[in-house]
């Protein structure tokens, strides 16, 4: 009888070390979890901040890239229409170039969107410059540019720039 003591004394100890050594795993996987956890919120936040940068380049890019702004932003006097013509659409592809690598932080659509903004707004000039005579000037072709983008939907800028507010507010929300 006291040997069957011992043995249930045994079986209870074994037993209590191996619910302590659950306990203590558990505990260490539950650390672990939450260490990856933090991590991967901590990614998570600075993803949304690199495309939050990302719109906000983009957004200064659709602003200055509408065809009022390009031409009030150069310097008209005593420059050609083959002349204001080159600057407006260097202008354009040069700052289209130097954000083009926010597009990985952007949804593609909204990429696509800058892209097409980009190739309307050069279309548009070159055929509004095409049309003039060989001795325009330089004011004679912004003219015709601001005139034509006083148009309720001649320029799709506040389009894309509507587009990357709503990308924002999805990260934001």
């Amino acid at each position: 009888m006291i040997l069957a003591e011992i043995n249930i004394q045994y079986i209870q100890l074994a037993l209590i070390a191996i619910c302590i050594t659950l306990v203590a795993i558990l505990l260490a996987s539950f650390r672990k979890l939450r260490i990856e956890v933090v991590q991967k919120s901590r990614v998570n936040i600075e993803g949304n901040q690199l495309k939050l940068q990302a719109l906000e380049r983009l957004t200064l890019y659709a602003e200055r890239s509408g065809l009022k702004n390009l031409v009030d932003r150069l310097v008209l006097n005593g420059m050609s229409a083959p002349e204001l013509h080159e600057a407006l659409i260097q202008t354009l592809k040069s700052e289209y170039e130097y954000n083009q690598t926010q597009q990985i932080y952007v949804n593609p659509d909204v990429w696509n969107a800058i892209t097409r903004l980009k190739d309307q707004n050069v279309y548009i000039i070159n055929h509004i410059t095409a049309n003039l005579p060989p001795q325009a000037t330089g004011l004679d072709l912004g003219k015709l540019i601001i005139d034509y983008s006083a148009n309720p939907n001649a320029e799709m800028n506040s389009i894309v720039l509507d587009a990357l507010q709503f990308e924002a507010k999805k990260i934001l929300s």
